[in-house]
């Protein structure tokens, strides 16, 4: 009789077959969302990795490569303390994109400033530049005479030999790396127009480029 009540509560105490299934599917199941779960924040922190070292946003960078003097035509009408001016530049500009995706700019300008006043002005056509490209261009800003002549400090920089010019380029973009970056890059250089030898006799650039 002991022997009896002895096995049948061992009987009793065996783990019943569908439980052992159920457990083995939720353990499954666990282990293939800790698995998922795991995956993925790899993936994020993959790709979170690779934003802020291989695609990090960098700026593109637009660069007066040469300024020459196209055109200058002068003549002074002494009685009159006036300058009659025609002159022309060519500006050849290249625009560096060294982000890893392409980078796309809106209508952007080109200017020239006499004095801080602008006396010649072309446009910068939109466009795209690939990943670690350049693109290059060359532009040919005309001087409004009118705008020139209208200014009282023509005559006396012209007497004096020297005609100090700004040529001023602006390009603005975006560049989209997980999240869209506007990018604004500009140019300024400052030449010197040698009325005596009409050619250009001093050149400096500054560029600067915010996102």
């Amino acid at each position: 009789m002991e022997v009896e009540s002895k096995q049948g509560k061992t009987m009793g105490d065996l783990p019943d077959p569908d439980r052992q299934i159920n457990k083995r599917r939720k353990r499954r199941r666990r282990n293939i969302c800790l698995a998922v779960t795991l995956s993925l924040l790899a993936l994020v922190l993959l790709i979170v990795i690779l934003a802020l070292t291989v695609f990090k946003t960098k700026r593109p960078v637009n660069t007066v490569n040469s300024v020459s003097l196209k055109d200058f035509d002068l003549s002074l009408d002494i009685a009159r303390l006036r300058v009659h001016l025609n002159l022309t530049l060519d500006v050849n500009l290249s625009i560096r994109n060294p982000n890893k995706i392409g980078f796309k700019y809106t209508n952007g300008s080109a200017l020239i400033k006499y004095r801080g006043e602008v006396v010649a002005e072309v446009p910068i056509p939109a466009g795209k530049i690939g990943a670690d490209k350049t693109t290059a261009m060359n532009l040919t800003l005309t001087v409004l005479a009118d705008r020139l002549l209208s200014n009282s400090n023509t005559y006396s920089d012209v007497i004096a030999g020297d005609l100090p010019l700004t040529i001023y380029t602006r390009i603005s973009g975006k560049v989209k790396i997980l999240f869209s970056f506007h990018v604004v890059s500009y140019t300024t250089c400052d030449v010197n127009v040698n009325v005596a030898t009409r050619s250009l006799s001093h050149q400096t650039c500054h560029y600067k480029t915010k996102l």
